[in-house]
This record gives C-alpha cells, sequence and structure tokens, in this order.
C-alpha cells in the first residue's frame, strides 16, 4: 500500500522538490501562525486579520497571469530561485522589525504583499515544473503527494510554531522560516530536469491571451476555474479566522489555535493520502463536488459549535474534504493541460484558485463584527453546498469528468 501511495518518489527530481517544498512549507505555517497572532495581538482587530490575508492573496490574483507567461518563457528552476530569496528576504526583515523592537502593523501588511508578489511568479512555475518530473500516468499520485507535503507541514509548522510562539517569541517563528527557504534552493539547484522555452517575440499580452483562449476551447475547464474560485472564497476564510474564534469566541490562547491548525492539518493529511492511494481514478469531477459538500457542512459546523473539541472534529473533516477538492480539481486541470500551455493555463488557476482567497478573507473580516463570526462561516458552509449542488444537477460539465 505504501509502495502506491508514494509512487512518484521513484522520480529523483520530484523526490528533491517534495523535500525542499515541505522544508520551506513547515517554516511559512509557523510564520503564518506567528503573524496572524501578532496582527490580532497589535491591533485586536478583524478586519486588519483580513485585510493582512487579503494584501498576501492580492498579488496572486493580479499577476499570476503575468507570472504564467512568464513560466513558460524563462527556466521554470530560475524563476523559483527568485521567488524563493525574496520570501526569505521578507522572512528576514519581520525578524529584525521585532528583534528590534520596531514591528508595526502597517510593516506586516507591506511584508505580505511582497510576499505575494513572490508567489504570484513562483506558484504557477512550480505548479507547471512538478508534472514535467514524472510521468503522465503517475501526475495524479504527485499531485496528491504535493498536497500531502503541504499538509504534513500543516501539523509540524504549527506544533513547531506554537511552541516558538509561546516559549521564545514571535521573532523565532520568523527567524526559521527565514532558514528553512534554504533547502528549497539547494533542491532547485540539484534537480536536473530543466524546461527550455520556445523562442518567442510575441508580447506578454499575447501569452495571456493564449491561455484563456486554450481554456475556452476545452469544454470543462472554465468550470473548473469557477469552482476553484468559489471553494477558496467561501471555504479558505475559515482558516484565515481560526485565531479569532480562538482568542474571541472561545476566549483562549494559543495553544487553542495550534489545536485548531493540527486538526485541520491532520484532516488534510488524511485526505490527499487517500487520493494518493486511489491514483487516477474515475469520475474525479463527481467525487470532488460531493467532497465540497463535506466541506461545506463542516465549515458550518465549525463556525456554530461551541465545544473546542466538537470544533476540532469538524476541522479535522473540513481538512479532509477541502484537500480532496484542491487535489482532485488540480489534477482535472493537469490532465487536460499539454505541457507547451501549463504555465499559462496553470496561471489562470491560480488566478481563480488563489484569487477566491484575498476576496473572501478580506469580505469575511468586513463582515465579522457586523454579524459576528459564527454566523458568517455558517452562510459560508451554506453558500458552497449550494454551489457543489448546482454543478452536480445544473450544470454538469464538471460532474462528467
Amino acid at each position: 500500500m505504501l509502495r502506491r501511495v508514494f509512487k512518484a518518489f521513484h522520480y529523483r527530481d520530484f523526490r528533491l522538490m517534495w523535500i525542499g517544498a515541505c522544508t520551506s512549507s513547515i517554516g511559512t505555517w509557523m510564520q503564518m501562525l506567528a503573524q496572524s497572532w501578532l496582527v490580532l495581538k497589535l491591533s485586536d482587530s478583524a478586519f486588519l486579520l483580513g485585510l493582512d490575508a487579503f494584501l498576501g492573496g492580492i498579488p496572486i490574483f493580479m499577476f499570476s497571469l503575468v507570472g504564467g507567461v512568464v513560466a513558460d518563457r524563462m527556466e521554470r528552476r530560475k524563476v523559483l530561485l527568485i521567488s524563493q530569496f525574496v520570501q526569505m528576504s521578507t522572512a528576514v526583515a519581520l525578524t529584525l522589525l521585532i528583534t528590534f523592537h520596531l514591528v508595526q502593523v502597517w510593516q506586516i501588511l507591506c511584508l505580505s504583499f511582497i510576499t505575494g508578489l513572490a508567489q504570484a511568479f513562483g506558484g504557477p512555475a512550480y505548479q507547471a515544473l512538478i508534472p514535467t518530473l514524472v510521468d503522465k500516468e503517475d501526475m495524479p499520485n504527485a499531485i496528491a503527494l504535493q498536497s500531502i507535503q503541504f499538509n504534513l507541514a500543516r501539523i509540524i509548522g504549527p506544533v513547531v510554531g506554537g511552541l516558538a510562539l509561546t516559549q521564545l517569541g514571535e521573532k523565532w517563528c520568523f527567524g526559521l522560516n527565514s532558514v528553512s527557504f534554504l533547502a528549497p534552493i539547494i533542491s532547485l539547484l540539484m534537480i536536473k530536469t530543466r524546461f527550455m522555452p520556445k523562442k518567442t517575440t510575441e508580447s506578454i499580452l499575447v501569452g495571456v491571451k493564449q491561455g484563456l483562449s486554450f481554456i475556452r476551447q476545452q469544454s470543462s475547464m472554465e468550470a473548473l476555474m469557477v469552482l476553484a474560485f468559489c471553494m477558496t472564497a467561501l471555504g479558505v476564510p475559515m482558516m484565515t479566522f481560526l485565531p479569532y474564534f480562538a482568542k474571541n469566541i472561545f476566549k483562549q490562547g494559543p495553544t487553542t489555535f495550534t489545536f485548531f491548525l493540527c486538526a485541520s492539518g491532520a484532516g488534510s493529511i488524511a485526505g490527499a493520502l487517500t487520493v494518493a492511494w486511489l491514483g487516477n481514478l474515475k469520475n474525479k469531477g463527481r467525487i470532488a463536488l460531493v467532497m465540497l459538500i463535506c466541506l461545506g457542512a463542516g465549515i458550518s459546523g465549525f463556525g456554530l459549535s461551541k465545544s473546542i473539541w466538537f470544533s476540532c472534529l469538524m476541522l479535522f473533516i473540513t481538512g479532509a474534504s477541502m484537500i480532496s477538492v484542491f487535489t482532485l480539481v488540480n489534477s482535472l486541470v493537469q490532465l487536460i493541460t499539454s505541457n507547451d500551455m501549463r504555465g499559462r493555463v496553470m496561471s489562470v488557476y491560480n488566478f481563480a484558485f488563489r484569487g477566491g482567497m484575498p476576496m473572501g478573507n478580506l469580505l469575511t473580516g468586513w463582515l465579522v463584527p457586523i454579524f459576528t463570526a459564527p454566523l458568517v462561516l455558517a452562510v459560508n458552509g451554506v453558500m458552497l453546498v449550494a454551489v457543489a449542488l448546482y454543478f452536480l444537477g445544473v450544470q454538469r460539465r464538471v460532474a462528467r469528468l
């Protein structure tokens, strides 16, 4: 069974990238935990908490289409290296600001935007590079292993970050994150796979139009993009507002926040392992929509929960459901796309997938002071169920995949 789950590890370059990405993801989750808590501690504002997440995600919404063209016209490994160095620099800057007691909320917001800008170019390059490291039949397994790596970090990162935050302070979370970027940088320098783009004199705008045209020619691709936007806009705000629930709803500290993140991460690993074990299964679209219904129900259950332990159970369910939907939809997009268009198509997917995050976070941060956080999340969950039922019963292009 384990050999089937970790089949893509047979490829050396994929294995190197996986290890490097896992290490940096652990550091990133440590920083996310500390940064959310720091913004809330400095401002005690749900709006600024949502704004920080918005500024971290909006550059991806604004520039990922350009990033996709760059990923198809430059050596993807070099694009990723530049992205990693920029993100490392922002983590170092935050470490120094806290060390010298100079940190203010506006500085955190600015650095979040810079980090998001680096991810806008690194994200399409990474997603376009990974499928070139494995054979096509092993692509769903590789994508599922990416999800396992990301969610393994969601457990280890918050645990280590929670200990560092409570015992040593925020600066250690940011400092350790800056060191963690050395792992993917070394991995990128070691891999042998190269993507040599075709020379072209066409403008970036023409490249963007080619990517959009390719998507319109695929009968189900547009529906997948809409689904990606809806599931992140309505599903991700629950994760953004976990520190708010820990501090303001349950009246607890960073330990409870860490428990919440670990419960969600454990569910995500369970979901990703299941998808990896199933491999290149049939009816991916229909299964993804069923899991989207489970995700919406779990978000509503978490929002209305009065018990920490029941909330952890809901987070486990939503973690498993969320990563299953993300992995299956990502696999469908990758399998439909040709390699020469992969950077541009994945940038449009990133545009939809990541674009939903800042919009949902900002809107949720605005609505929480008006209607309360439990009610807003409960409505988000109901709307997700409605979206899934629409794609299952009315717009069936995804359900047929």
